[in-house]
């Protein structure tokens, strides 16, 4: 029996992550914002825990809570996103996207390393964007204060844990645990957000075109059953991706380690 936390596992994609593995019998956590959400997911047999993930201080809460119910973790699924039209800061003072995007993957990954190190082939699967050839990091606005674009937003987030990723590995690499960046493909009902009316039927037209959910989950699955042999490895809609190139530059993921441990005031 497996223990799976599903940060996002409450709707779209998370949710039918879940689902498939509650009906195996598995032990599955979700981590979500709405209550209702929480109750209909506890109903359906897995378990869950109310957290606003944009937060700093609810990441380490959450770390500290999952401690306290599994004894080891075997998957962490990364795909809480948020997307917003319009920039909004947390009561923390970080850019949201970046914060719930970016920040919360990072704490939630490095913060769970002990328990996913217990399980007999531990693997962390990043659900964002690896390799994508659109976007930059703003190495010198991170949190986009000068010109925010929502899209522009969510690239730079996808690079970001592109870069994560290859730290990640680096930090952990005498251990069992493995982590996949994955993007399976524009899936229907998948991006939840804030959208002004022009980007809401952007993504309206995003919705019908997307691959059925169940389409969606089964390369995870696939990742989940049989971590990859790598410590990093990056999927591209079912392709496995090179980790030469620029998106997964060494120097880039060590000088993003340094600002985010300076953001997150733990030194550099």
């Amino acid at each position: 029996m497996k223990n799976i936390v599903i940060p996002g596992g409450t709707a779209g994609l998370g949710k039918a992550l879940a689902r498939t593995y509650i009906e195996r019998g598995d032990n599955v956590l979700a981590i979500g914002h709405d209550p209702a959400n929480g109750e209909r997911f506890v109903k359906d047999g897995g378990e869950f825990l109310l957290a606003d993930l944009s937060l700093i201080g609810e990441n380490k809460r959450v770390i500290r809570e999952i401690a306290t119910r599994f004894s080891f973790i075997d998957a962490l699924v990364l795909c809480t996103r948020f997307f917003r039209s319009h920039r909004r800061e947390t009561s923390d003072g970080f850019e949201h996207q970046f914060a719930l995007y970016y920040l919360s993957r990072y704490l939630l990954g490095h913060g769970l390393a002990g328990l996913l190190d217990k399980a007999p082939g531990p693997v962390i699967v990043n659900v964002a964007g690896p390799g994508v050839p659109v976007g930059r990091i703003h190495w010198d606005d991170l949190e986009l204060k000068r010109g925010y674009d929502g899209f522009e937003a969510l690239l730079q987030g996808g690079k970001l844990n592109d870069l994560l990723g290859v730290s990640y590995a680096d930090a952990h690499s005498g251990s069992r645990i493995r982590y996949a960046l994955v993007f399976p493909g524009n899936v229907a009902g998948n991006l939840a957000g804030e959208f002004d009316p022009k980007t809401a039927a952007q993504v309206e037209r995003m919705k019908a075109g997307g691959l059925p959910v169940a389409v969606g989950i089964a390369p995870i699955v696939d990742i989940i059953d049989g971590p990859p042999d790598e410590p990093l490895s990056a999927f591209f809609e079912g392709r496995r991706l090179s980790l030469t190139g620029p998106s997964f530059d060494r120097g880039d993921a060590t000088r993003l380690e340094y600002i985010t441990k300076r953001l997150l005031g733990e030194g550099g």
